[in-house]
């Protein structure tokens, strides 16, 4: 509940109390959801994974960047030697056609990279779709009116077209994974953001406690922050759950296509664009960065899924499978009595 609710009370005045709901109601929810809950554990896995990757490959006795000319054939081309592309005590996951590198190294590096990217590119995206959301909600007219243009232009705008013609142009000399999770984050997602912020924000503002903040004479900045912010808490974290894979893949496909991560740095994508011609001499070569693109995409997104049934119990889950409706209706009824 608002100080200004409270003061408006206080002083007699007859203004109704929003519901609170809470975060121990939606943790309930969310642990009906066994869908969601693998999804967690995955994506906590992945991210433990990138963090401790120095550490990994420390154990392993190798790193993502050395170059092991002896362990592949180059009589043959570059092809690993050995069975299933070099695996062996020294190389759990075997090494690179050509160079030898390791590829376990060059994974958990490359998960540093592909996550990094993606939840550097989500709070961009964050930052800028809420700010120009509420300033266009709480705005005059021409305030909304330019900020809403502009938001439909970024919408309306060909992503890869825009970022492939932006990093192209930037000097290699410049971070390429910070260019590419600025050049995601400016460019989509937060247009979307932006529109949906701006709505709830409309809707909001003529609540009473709101009035009752303004009436106390409370700034514009101060009601944002204190009274708008915790609505619209719910749809920004749902929104953000769903714009991490996007951003992943996204990452992946400029690094596909040549534009995203430089090597010798490993990226997830720039890995399945070497292992565009050795997949059938390397197999593990193009599996193993697809595979780990797939589960990290499929988790976050039954991750994103469950997080918005959770928020708002009304609706419905797009999945199908693991998503326990019946578990959660007795948990809520469980929570109420």
């Amino acid at each position: 509940m608002s100080e200004a609710l409270l003061a408006s009370q206080a002083a007699g005045t007859d203004t109704p109390v929003p519901a609170a709901s809470g975060a121990r109601p939606f943790w309930r929810r969310l642990r009906t959801q066994r869908a969601a809950l693998v999804a967690a554990a995955v994506v906590a896995l992945l991210v433990l994974v990138a963090i401790a990757a120095p550490l990994l490959t420390a154990l392993e006795g190798q790193d993502p960047t050395t170059y092991h000319p002896s362990l592949v054939d180059s009589a043959r081309g570059g092809v690993p030697i050995g069975s299933f592309g070099g695996i062996s005590g020294d190389h759990w996951l075997g090494v690179e056609p050509q160079t030898g590198r390791d590829l376990f190294a060059r994974l958990v590096y490359g998960a540093r990279v592909s996550l990094g990217v993606a939840l550097a590119a989500t709070v961009v995206q964050l930052l800028l779709g809420v700010v120009l959301g509420i300033v266009a909600g709480l705005g005059n007219r021409w305030v909304d009116l330019v900020v809403t243009r502009i938001a439909d232009i970024f919408v309306s705008m060909p992503l890869m077209v825009i970022a492939l013609a932006l990093l192209a142009i930037v000097p290699t000399s410049f971070p390429r994974p910070v260019l590419v999770a600025l050049v995601v984050g400016l460019v989509s997602g937060w247009g979307t953001l932006a529109k949906m912020v701006r709505a709830q924000t409309l809707t909001l503002k003529q609540l009473d406690y709101v009035s009752a903040a303004r009436l106390s004479g409370w700034g514009t900045a101060r009601i944002a922050r204190r009274e708008l912010l915790p609505g619209l808490a719910a749809p920004v974290i749902t929104y953000s759950a769903l714009l991490v894979p996007q951003n992943i893949s996204v990452e992946a496909a400029l690094s596909f296509l040549g534009v995203g991560v430089k090597p010798p740095t490993p990226s997830w994508g720039q890995m399945l664009t070497a292992a565009n011609v050795w997949y059938q001499a390397a197999p593990q070569y193009l599996l193993l960065p697809a595979a780990a693109l797939f589960v990290t995409v499929l988790a976050l997104t039954v991750l994103g899924d469950g997080v918005r049934t959770a928020l708002d119990p009304r609706a419905a889950s797009r999945l199908r499978v693991g998503t326990g409706r019946k578990r959660e209706t007795k948990a809520d009824r469980g929570g109420a009595s």
